[in-house]
Formats: C-alpha cells, structure tokens, sequence
C-alpha cells in the first residue's frame, strides 16, 4: 500500500516518527533515537540530522521478533529467556530500514573537516526493539528504535527510496 508521496518526518525532540502522505497525517509513533542526542559523525552514538532516504529494506515475511545481526536473520526469535541469555546486546528486531544520507559533507561522504558523516556507512536504522525497552526517551546507539508490531506495519506502508526528515 505504497503511496508516492509518503515520507516519514523524525523528530528528535518529540520522540515521534510520523507517517505522511502529502501534507496529510497517517499515523504518528513514540520512538528512541540516539541517548548521546543528534550529531553527524562516525562513532559518535548520535543520531543523524537532516534529508535521508530509505536505501534498503531487510525483513520481509519475517516474525515480529525476529533477531539481526549484520542485517541477517539469524534465525533467533526475541524473548525474554534470550534477553536474559544476552544482557546488554543491542537488539535489532522484526525489520531494518537503513537510512542513506541525501546531503554531501552533512549526512553523505565527509564533511570539510575530513571526518566521516556518511549516515549508511554508520549503519543508521529504523529497526524494532524488545518490548521492554521504553519509547519516547532518546536511549539508542543512534538509531531510531521502534515497537515491532508498529515497525512491521510502517514497513508495508514505505518504499526503497522514500523519503524521511529527521529533525
């Protein structure tokens, strides 16, 4: 149900991911975004500002709780035995929209400085996590983090190549 003029809006200070079509509202979702705050460059745990795209989509016809590493599933289903078995792993769950950068030297390549700012090279997601982390406090590794049963529904609504705003 992809409509073309769909974009999602993150916003950083709200802890909202919001689903647009047009000008027109669809849906709005508590989200987790970077706990080091927002900020372009590699290594910094921050979650990148700016016009992105969605370059690649991971997870279809996947559970929910499906576990990735490195954008495999790796056959693991996400419950709480396993949450306990790897306490303090970054849970990357039910599907993975990996976000490019769509501006030179801000979000894309380097800045003027040299330093790395490519939001792709950093392996920035929209991705699920466990339940039992809380939404609407900045608390990931830089990535949006989102409920897997809402993160399952946005990804049928959304496209290779959609774009998405994170203020």
């Amino acid at each position: 149900m992809t409509q073309d003029n769909t974009h999602l809006i993150i916003d950083t200070k709200t802890q909202t991911l919001t689903l647009m079509a047009g000008e027109r509202l669809l849906r709005q979702f508590a989200i987790s975004t970077g706990k080091n705050g927002t900020g372009q460059s590699e290594g910094s745990g921050c979650t990148p500002l700016g016009r992105h795209i969605i370059s690649e989509k991971f997870g279809d016809n996947l559970p929910a709780n499906a576990v990735f590493v490195a954008r495999q599933f790796t056959g693991e289903l996400y419950d709480a035995a396993l949450g306990e078995q790897f306490v303090g792993r970054d849970w990357i769950l039910g599907r993975i929209l990996w976000l490019a950068g769509c501006e030179d030297g801000f979000n894309r390549g380097v800045n003027a400085d040299g330093v790395s700012v490519d939001t792709k090279s950093r392996y920035i997601y929209i991705h699920g996590t466990p339940d039992s982390e809380p939404m609407g406090e900045p608390l990931s590794h830089g990535c949006v983090r989102m409920r897997n049963d809402e993160l399952v529904w946005l990804y049928e609504q959304v496209a290779v190549g959609c774009s998405v705003l994170i203020q």
